[in-house]
């Protein structure tokens, strides 16, 4: 009888995230029910469990690929798939569609492109973030293949069992789906692939080592992730009766937040999907909570974001995180700089640390010798180029015969050449920044808002400008190291809460114009030449310099390769890696700026289509998505590339959605071919 008590703490130890979530779920269903002037009803109930279903399915998807360590950026894009699908397939004359077969299709679906994912992960070991980011982007114009625009017909009879009474007046079909997921998990977590799930995102490599299935597992768990999304994708189609192909774009941020909330730990090996649930609902409760409370819609990203980044960090809490860790770092760093013990302190001459022994004479490599390992990674998208180039001219000629196309390549690919600097810094050091598409969007907003198309305001707006992208780029890195959270965690809340900033900013609708200098910038002429094209030419040359000739440079590279490494060698990393999250947030309030003037205004939503295209340009030009290797030359060829690449799509009959296809496959080629 006595160890009873003791199991029963140790049961609830392990349980601590779940019984947090139900705890703050039911704190939050209480203080609901106070501000509401009636009674909580079975209508309420059955209301509530509808509408933060999806979100809930779709995160438990979430929480199977988080526990074996790995991150899926495709959910929203699956869930708009299923979605797509469904409401362009069923006809409106049949109004008793079988509910079954379509629930289906829905999850094959899904499934489909979760052994994609899979294979990808699992067979050919790329990085999950790259692989689900570009078959995000693939679904995405698969999906407006589909339906470019709302509409399309969802049967009655699937509301009808998804939204409908389970047990007539006692039990919601959406709670009994949920009760459903529930208990399919807590059968699963004790089969041998639940353990073998715990034990790849424990240790992936000692899992292998003892003979566990991992790679089969790995394999089925981004399976069985893409099955939950269509099974959520099938969900929102029986709410909205119609299909949207933007709908699952939402859906991202919530999902990492509902999991992070319910205790699973990011990196994988603890937590479950009964507490990812309760934190959807957590999520959907604390955005209805700010509703009646008569708070403005834009602050539900903000509110989202901001749950996530509390969730992550009170989940790392402890006298281990790395939270914990730097503040003694820099508290025995005070005390060492009191008692004079550093050594930058020491004078100048002390030899303790010098070398003594003369340096042999060693003659100077070969320009092969010297460049040879950069010549290998950055000369294919030049080659790539330039075959792009001829395909361009057989099929539509005007590329060599005069300066027009040429002078239109460069001016278009300016945007992803000054990304490529900031996102190709983060990514040498091991790094991703998902908070550009909103960055360039506020900082358009910002200065366009700011200048009211006037050239007197300029120049006082555009420092502004960039000053609060260096404060996004510094609240980035903070997050990244002084808080030791997941760069993709912290980007991509920070990307929620920009966004909220815009709306909140713009009140919805961007006003200002670009001053008349930054459009002659951007669309006059100097002797034929678009004049941001000299700019582009001294900004080429000066990143060039910064990442390859200066220590800046050179400590980059050194983090990216082992950020312990260069710690031990004296590199300060922690710095290097905030300042590269700053020089990140500075090239996309640039392109923020440059667009405003290339179109004359700003609008919402005008970096979302650079994200991937940021990250392209950079793995295409030979870096390394996992950082330590790459040139800002071959960047610059990536940019070049995708740009041509992109002007043969527009000469071409193929739709505008085949533009996220195409991106989303290259990527993949460039993975798959540059990879070590």
């Amino acid at each position: 009888m006595s160890g009873t008590p003791a199991r029963v703490l140790r049961s609830l130890g392990r349980a601590q995230g779940v019984v947090v979530a139900v705890l703050v779920f039911a704190g939050l269903m209480l203080l609901n029910a106070l501000l509401s002037p009636f009674p909580l009803s079975y209508f309420d109930i059955s209301f509530l469990s509808s509408g933060g279903a999806t979100t809930a399915i779709a995160a438990a998807g979430q929480t199977l690929v988080i526990l074996s360590g790995g991150f899926d950026l495709s959910a929203g894009a699956v869930v708009s798939l299923v979605n797509a699908v469904l409401a362009s397939s069923m006809s409106p004359t049949d109004m008793d569609a079988p509910v079954v077969l379509w629930t289906a299709i829905g999850i094959g679906i899904g499934a489909a492109v979760g052994a994609v994912n899979g294979f990808f992960v699992a067979v050919l070991r790329l990085q999950p973030i790259v692989v689900t980011l570009a078959v995000m982007f693939i679904v995405q114009g698969i999906t407006l293949l589909i339906l470019d625009t709302p509409g399309g017909f969802v049967a009655p009879s699937l509301g009808a069992v998804f939204l409908g009474d389970a047990v007539p007046g006692l039990l919601p079909a959406p709670v009994a789906l949920i009760g459903v997921l529930i208990l399919l998990w807590l059968w699963l977590k004790r089969t041998s692939f639940g353990v073998t799930l715990y034990a790849i995102g424990s240790d992936v490599e000692s899992a292998r080592a003892t003979g566990l299935r991992v790679r089969a597992v790995t394999f089925l768990t981004y399976m069985l992730a893409g099955g939950l999304y269509g099974l959520a994708g099938v969900f929102v189609s029986a709410q909205t009766g119609s299909g949207d192909p933007l709908v699952g774009n939402a859906l991202l941020l919530p999902t990492f937040a509902a999991v992070v909330i319910g205790g699973t730990r990011l990196g994988g090996g603890k937590g479950g999907i009964v507490g990812t649930i309760f934190g959807a609902y957590i999520l959907m409760i604390v955005v209805n909570l700010l509703l009646s409370l008569n708070v403005s819609a834009y602050f539900s990203t903000i509110a989202e974001s901001a749950v996530l980044l509390l969730a992550v960090l009170a989940g790392s809490l402890s006298r281990s995180s790395t939270l914990s860790l730097r503040l003694r770092d820099l508290s025995d760093s005070l005390r060492a700089r009191r008692a004079g013990r550093l050594v930058g302190q020491r004078a100048r001459q002390d030899r303790r640390l010098a070398f003594t022994r003369p340096a042999e004479r060693i003659d100077a490599p070969g320009i092969l010798q010297s460049h040879g390992h950069t010549l290998r990674y950055a000369l294919p998208s030049y080659a790539c180029l330039a075959l792009v180039l001829i395909v361009t001219q057989l099929l539509l000629g005007n590329v060599f015969d005069g300066w027009r196309y040429w002078d239109s390549l460069l001016v278009l690919s300016c945007f992803l050449i000054v990304l490529a600097l900031g996102q190709g810094a983060v990514i040498l050091t091991g790094g991703l920044d998902l908070s550009l598409p909103w960055t360039i969007a506020l900082s358009g907003m910002l200065l366009t808002g700011l200048v009211a198309g006037q050239d007197s305001g300029l120049w006082t707006a555009v420092p502004l400008v960039l000053a609060v992208a260096a404060l996004i780029g510094l609240t980035n890195g903070l997050g990244v190291v002084a808080l030791g959270l997941s760069p993709i965690v912290v980007t991509l809340a920070m990307n929620g809460i920009l966004q909220g900033a815009a709306l909140l900013w713009s009140g919805g609708t961007p006003a200002g114009f670009a001053p008349p200098s930054l459009r002659w910038l951007m669309t006059g002429e100097i002797a034929g030449v678009t004049p941001i094209i000299f700019v582009m030419v001294a900004f080429v040359a000066a990143a060039i310099l910064l990442l390859g000739r200066t220590a800046f440079g050179r400590r980059i590279y050194a983090v990216g390769n082992s950020e312990m490494a260069a710690r031990l060698s004296g590199v300060r990393t922690g710095r290097v890696i905030v300042s590269v999250y700053i020089l990140s947030a500075l090239c996309a309030a640039l392109v923020g700026i440059l667009l405003a003037g290339f179109s004359g205004q700003a609008s919402l939503g005008m970096g979302d289509d650079y994200l991937l295209p940021s990250i392209a340009v950079v793995v295409v030009g030979g870096a390394l998505i996992t950082g330590g290797r790459g040139h800002f030359a071959g960047m610059v060829g990536g940019a070049l590339l995708l740009t041509a690449m992109q002007t043969l799509l527009a000469g071409t009959a193929l739709p505008f959605a085949f533009r996220s296809v195409f991106f989303g496959l290259v990527i993949l080629a460039a993975v798959i071919a540059l990879r070590e």
